[in-house]
């Protein structure tokens, strides 16, 4: 999620919880310890330009580096005096929002390694987006609320919201993949792979995807309320595998390591970009809601000292959101009724 909210989860989860005991020290304790594990930005090299999404939402995120995190986020209160003696309030402050941040993330569809060091799983529930204004306005209302009537009444409301549409996002969620199913078989398709990704800031409309026979189907799908589910034919493209790289990019080793890396990165999700054939790009992710345009990837060149590029577009990512309202209404082109209905 964006900085913002993850600063104003741990900041209410603390005000809730220790509040009473830290007076307005709680949710400033709780903002630190939400925001800190992102702090694996500073990760990057320049020879490596994977480096970065290879260790961004890894070990920091992880459930088992909580204590430490959290000990880390407490320190500027700790190493003071005067806050000695609450020590252990300020530490569970610190706990708590520094927890919050890797469950938040793994709402999303970018991969959090809450399992390290067991596991590689890179858990991504896909709920949410990286931006959520809803969620992201009633915790600011709870936590202002809880701070000027000194009550953890509101902070507590705002979390029981909170978990509300987090809930609410993943019961549609698998609505949605209900909706793909069934269009799916409509086209005679065996469904090899399948997952569905949420739209910007509400659980009403999805992107499909799903894999048959090595081709990637993406479309839209919306789903809201008790009403007719709708979707909208997104397109095709081939799935990438390292076997269908090129013979001079398969004799490379760096290429075909870095490839392995990006595809890991990607959770398998990976195809060429349709404007670009050179830029190999993350299928879960796209520019246009119509077609397939990756927000990022990467481009190899054998040979090269530094063979793979880092191919960045998220400068011209536009959130449309006259286009999205009128998805969620049900009033875009393109949508129409379920096969069958």
């Amino acid at each position: 999620m964006d900085p913002v909210t993850h600063a104003l989860l741990g900041a209410t989860a603390a005000q809730a919880a220790l509040g009473s005991r830290l007076g307005g020290r709680a949710w400033m304790v709780g903002a630190v310890g939400g925001l800190l594990p992102d702090a694996d930005i500073l990760i990057s090299s320049a020879a490596d330009p994977l480096l970065a999404i290879q260790y961004h939402r890894q070990f920091t995120h992880a459930l088992a580096f909580i204590p430490l995190g959290g000990l880390v986020a407490a320190l500027p209160w700790l190493a003071r005096r005067r806050y000695r003696a609450e020590g252990g309030a300020v530490y569970g402050a610190a706990i708590l929002g520094y927890g919050t941040h890797g469950l938040l993330d793994a709402c999303t569809n970018y991969g959090t390694h809450l399992l390290w060091p067991f596991s590689p799983l890179r858990s991504a529930w896909h709920w949410m987006t990286t931006v959520g204004p809803l969620l992201t306005l009633a915790l600011l209302i709870g936590l202002v609320l809880a701070l000027r009537r000194r009550s953890r009444g509101p902070a507590v409301a705002a979390l029981v919201f909170g978990l509300a549409y987090v809930g609410t996002a993943a019961l549609q969620r698998e609505r949605a993949l209900d909706v793909q199913a069934v269009v799916a078989a409509a086209r005679g398709h065996p469904v090899e792979r399948a997952e569905m990704f949420p739209s910007v800031g509400n659980p009403f409309v999805w992107r499909s995807a799903y894999a048959s026979a090595g081709v990637l189907h993406m479309d839209r799908v919306r789903v809201l309320g008790p009403g007719p589910a709708l979707w909208k034919d997104g397109g095709t493209m081939p799935l990438l595998a390292a076997a269908d790289l090129p013979a001079e990019l398969r004799a490379d080793a760096r290429v075909m390591r870095d490839f392995g890396r990006f595809s890991y990165f990607s959770a398998g999700w990976v195809a060429r970009a349709a404007d670009d054939p050179t830029v190999i790009g993350d299928a879960r992710y796209s520019l246009r809601t119509d077609r397939y345009e990756p927000i990022w990837g990467v481009r190899f060149h054998p040979g090269a000292e530094r063979p793979t590029e880092w191919v960045d577009r998220t400068v011209r990512n536009r959130i449309p959101l006259a286009e999205l309202g009128r998805e969620i209404a049900g009033t875009a082109p393109g949508y129409r009724a379920l096969p069958g209905s």
